[in-house]
Order: structure tokens, then sequence, then C-alpha cells
């Protein structure tokens, strides 16, 4: 199933290099949050529940995900 993303809002982290190796977000869609690849922007997207998403980032915070 494709989801439509033409109204998505793209934004990219303000943590991002200047090497353009980044990933951008679009939280503002009704079905969840999308996350792509910044510098293939008409390419795919991974699209995540709002709960998935904010598991993920509530572990980004939380250090779940820090290397050792």
């Amino acid at each position: 199933m494709k989801l439509d993303l033409s109204k998505a809002v793209w934004r990219k982290s303000s943590f991002s290099g200047a090497n353009n190796n980044c990933v951008e977000v679009a939280g503002n869609l009704p079905h969840g949050v999308a996350v792509r690849d910044s510098k293939n922007p008409g390419g795919s997207a991974l699209v995540f529940t709002r709960g998935a998403w904010d598991a993920f980032t509530d572990g980004v915070r939380d250090g779940l995900f820090d290397l050792r």
C-alpha cells in the first residue's frame, strides 16, 4: 500500500551536519510519522505509527541506543 505523502512537511534535525548525511521527518501526517533520506527526497519513505515513533524517540532520549 502506498501512502499519500504529498502534504508531508519535512524537517531535518538541527544536529544534522553540512555533509547531507541526514534523514528528514514528517510528523504532520494523520496516519503516523514518515522518515526519508534527505539525499533522495523523491525516493521511498518509512512510515511509523505515532505510538511506535514515540516509543523510539523516548528510547533515544533515555539513552537506550547509546553505544557503550
